[in-house]
């Protein structure tokens, strides 16, 4: 792990983004107290249908909401008129 201050930081950001997207571990400090880490990202992988069978639900949820309905185009007596 390496430590540099603020302005070194600032005058060598893309060397130091190499050594960290290499794997190492940088802490950025001011007046000698750490505060901040430059890590190497760790992207999460996505899954598609990781939930497969662990869901349930039925048509309805497709429905149309009445409410909604109401919100967007009024009430049925003012549909007519």
């Amino acid at each position: 792990m390496t430590q540099v201050n603020i302005h070194e930081a600032k005058t060598h950001l893309s060397r130091l983004l190499e050594r960290v997207a290499k794997g190492e571990r940088i802490v950025i400090s001011k007046a000698g107290k750490p505060i901040a880490d430059l890590v190497p990202h760790g992207g999460t992988p996505v899954t598609f249908g990781g939930l497969k069978g662990q869901l349930a639900y039925d048509d309805s949820a497709f429905g149309i909401d009445p409410d909604i309905q109401r919100m967007f185009y009024g009430d049925d007596a003012d549909a007519s008129a």
